[in-house]
């Protein structure tokens, strides 16, 4: 028999590259979405026959931040997060097979911001600010649930490169000469590259001991200034232009987004996915962007 995944929110840019390789490993894909054909969220019969007997439930339901965060949008920002992992705990309690594993996104961002010392599960600082009330609301719903033949993983995942996604707006501000570093180019970018951040969910579905919250970000995070140095020379553009903080909050305006996501300091490390021997395929931003500009013009 099919063993049966499901992937709530499954039909972003991380969505649908965890479903194309699941199903390349033979995996039945279920997905929980707003967009037809697939189960909607008001279906809570269907998503409990869905959750039911699977091998694994995978929440990456939410709505993007890349937005303005005005009022309607933070509402939406934090429901469409929470109230989804509601709907998935209740219906994994109905089930009579329920999955033996549980892993609903959380973000890296839950850390403050930082240039002094890395972020680690053990001895991170959690911040503070609307983002950061987010996701800790949202590992709140989330193991908020006991369940007791259902382990819970949340992922507190880095900024995720792949083709597609982020890599697009960054591409463009590299294309267009725009290059440079942003605001100080000293904030910190942790990053990790979508095929760890899959490998990773095999990692934790096979390592059946291991639970809570795991930190997914590459090991070696960079500053700004090396990241968008780094696309440059990928991208062989010579020349770009640095953007400082207020022409930022001016582009971010007129772009309908916040500077936060490009200014904050994310350096968070992975200290309990090195400690559990997971074997990073991507250590380096250079392997990474390489890889991808490749599979992306092939």
């Amino acid at each position: 028999m099919l063993k049966k995944v499901v992937l709530a929110g499954g039909t972003g840019f991380v969505g649908r590259y965890f479903e194309q390789h699941f199903r390349n490993l033979g995996y039945e894909v279920m997905i929980i979405s707003r967009q037809t054909p697939h189960i909607g969220w008001e279906d809570k019969q269907g998503i409990k026959e869905a959750i039911d007997h699977s091998d694994m439930l995978i929440n990456l339901a939410g709505k993007t931040v890349n937005c303005r965060y005005n009022e309607k949008s933070r509402k939406e920002i934090l429901e469409s997060r929470t109230d989804t992992t509601e709907v998935l705990g209740l219906a994994v309690e109905q089930c009579e097979n329920p999955p033996s594993l549980w892993i609903n996104s959380s973000t890296a961002t839950i850390y403050r911001h930082a240039e002094d010392q890395p972020m680690t599960e053990g001895k991170g600082e959690i911040g503070s600010g609307f983002s950061v009330d987010v996701a800790k609301a949202w590992e709140r719903s989330f193991f908020g649930f006991q369940l007791p033949k259902t382990r819970q993983i949340a992922l507190r995942i880095a900024i995720v490169l792949g083709d597609g996604g982020v890599m697009t707006p960054y591409r463009n501000l590299v294309k267009f000469g725009l290059g440079g570093h942003q605001g100080s180019g000293n904030q910190k970018f942790s990053w990790i590259h979508i095929e760890d951040l899959f490998n990773i969910v095999l990692f934790l579905r096979k390592n059946e001991g291991l639970e809570g919250v795991f930190n997914c970000s590459a090991p070696n995070p960079v500053t700004n200034r090396e990241l968008m140095a780094q696309l440059r020379r990928a991208m062989n553009k010579k020349v770009g232009l640095p953007s400082p903080a207020p022409m930022l909050a001016m582009g971010a305006f007129f772009m309908g987004t916040e500077t936060e996501l490009i200014l904050k300091s994310r350096w968070v490390m992975p200290e309990r996915l090195i400690k559990e021997g997971y074997p990073f395929t991507f250590n380096h931003l250079d392997e990474a962007l390489g890889q991808i500009l490749k599979s992306s013009m092939g």
